[in-house]
């Protein structure tokens, strides 16, 4: 859970007002670690995780 955190963390994006501008892109890419952890491979169409992304702070 704590990798899938970090993944939101890391890609969400927040305007000047400190409002995000990509939570469900956030989401997905936090969902992405997590159906890999499951599964063993990415779902169908998704890229995959950059080094970044995962980056625990």
């Amino acid at each position: 859970m704590e990798i899938c955190f970090a993944i939101f963390a890391n890609v969400l994006e927040l305007d000047d007002q400190g409002e995000p501008t990509n939570e469900k892109y956030a989401e997905r890419r936090a969902a992405t670690w997590l159906y890999r952890y499951c599964t063993g491979e990415l779902p169908p169409g998704e890229a995959d995780l950059e080094p970044w992304e995962c980056e625990l702070h």
